[in-house]
């Protein structure tokens, strides 16, 4: 911290308080060449995970998103809310790993989507019909027959 008076570059924090908020720390610094008492103040420089969507459009991660269409293709299933919210934590973490901070939908359903088929076929089937747009029957029969043949053990 450069002092404001004097332009020396070392100072003592005299005491330090965090705001109502919690979304910024006030400290009270004294320069150790002439004296003289500052304040600053300090905000976490957040910059927002962003999802590209199909059309384009970006717009700003949200987890109760991803969480919502897992609780609806989870419904009346036997999964309990914390592996959902594991799987969310996955995109997250995918997220937070990525440099540019940005990830498609595309990228989070094939995430989701590959989790779900290990955790839970039926789950997996009805996320998969969504994320994937299926148009008929055929496409999502097509899926279905995936699913079963890679179930069956190999003779």
């Amino acid at each position: 911290m450069t002092c404001p008076f004097c332009n020396h570059r070392e100072d003592k924090v005299i005491d330090s308080r965090e705001s109502k908020e919690a979304d910024v720390v006030r400290r009270r610094r004294e320069c150790l060449a002439c004296g003289r008492r500052f304040t600053t103040y300090e905000r976490i420089d957040e910059i927002p995970y962003m999802v590209i969507k199909k059309s384009g459009r970006r717009e700003k991660f949200e987890r109760q998103k991803v969480l919502n269409g897992l609780l609806r293709a989870c419904e009346k299933r036997p999964i309990s809310v914390g592996k959902l919210a594991e799987i969310v934590d996955a995109v997250e973490a995918k997220l937070s790993d990525s440099s540019d901070r940005e990830i498609t939908t595309s990228d989070i359903g094939e995430m989701v989507a590959n989790r779900l088929q290990a955790l839970d076929k039926v789950a997996y089937v009805r996320f998969s019909s969504v994320y994937r747009d299926f148009q008929d029957v055929d496409a999502f029969l097509g899926e279905l027959e995936t699913l079963v043949k890679n179930k069956r053990p190999q003779s």
